[in-house]
């Protein structure tokens, strides 16, 4: 998918994440290997990420925030609000750009503890999570398509979404999100109560 004009460098808000994780895993007082035991990665794995020589997949990244007590809101910027309204222009979103083709942009202009807000880009052969594994966290999703085919995979169901086409379910059943066809797949997610994760208290 071609980069909009003006659109901030990727690299502006990826270069803050890995010294984002370590400082919260270092503040939480967690050694590397003790998050890598906790999360069965390799501590090579973690510190390649925390060093930012390795991007995470999805699934690593929930996993991550998720044992550290972090939103995805608080891998972003604090700042970005534009006025009491809160608007955030398509050129202002921050991104992550992550492993296995996934792309999250961050539609809240300031952090919210409540609610993941987020424009997702899976480019064609993209996956939150390889062929054999699945995510689940705490929360609620809802999301929808607005471009491509997107396979999604919640316990031992599955269906492929087109654009106009919306789903909700609970995230604390394993789930995976495909791309299912050949063109990137583009949508809007919504995590509702991830942050009910007891680790995070």
């Amino acid at each position: 998918m071609p980069e909009r004009a003006g659109k901030t460098a990727l690299s502006v808000v990826d270069d803050d994440v890995p010294r984002r994780l370590r400082a919260e895993r270092e503040r939480r007082g967690i050694s590397l290997r003790e998050l890598a035991r906790r999360l069965d990665i390799s501590p090579s794995a973690i510190s390649q990420i925390e060093t930012g020589r390795a991007r995470p997949s999805v699934s690593t990244l929930w996993a991550i925030v998720t044992e550290l007590g972090m939103s995805l809101d608080d891998l972003f910027a604090p700042e970005g609000a534009n006025g009491r309204l809160g608007v955030v222009t398509a050129e202002q979103r921050e991104a992550l750009q992550l492993a296995t083709g996934v792309r999250w942009e961050r539609m809240t202009a300031n952090a919210d503890p409540d609610v993941d807000f987020i424009w997702v880009v899976y480019d064609v052969g993209g996956s939150s999570s390889p062929d054999d594994a699945v995510i689940r966290h705490a929360g609620r999703e809802y999301g929808l398509v607005l471009s491509g085919r997107l396979e999604v995979t919640v316990g031992f169901e599955r269906t492929v979404l087109g654009p106009g086409d919306s789903i909700s379910f609970d995230s604390t059943t394993p789930h995976r999100l495909r791309n299912a066809g050949d063109e990137p797949v583009t949508g809007v997610w919504v995590v509702v109560g991830r942050r009910s994760n007891p680790r995070a208290d």
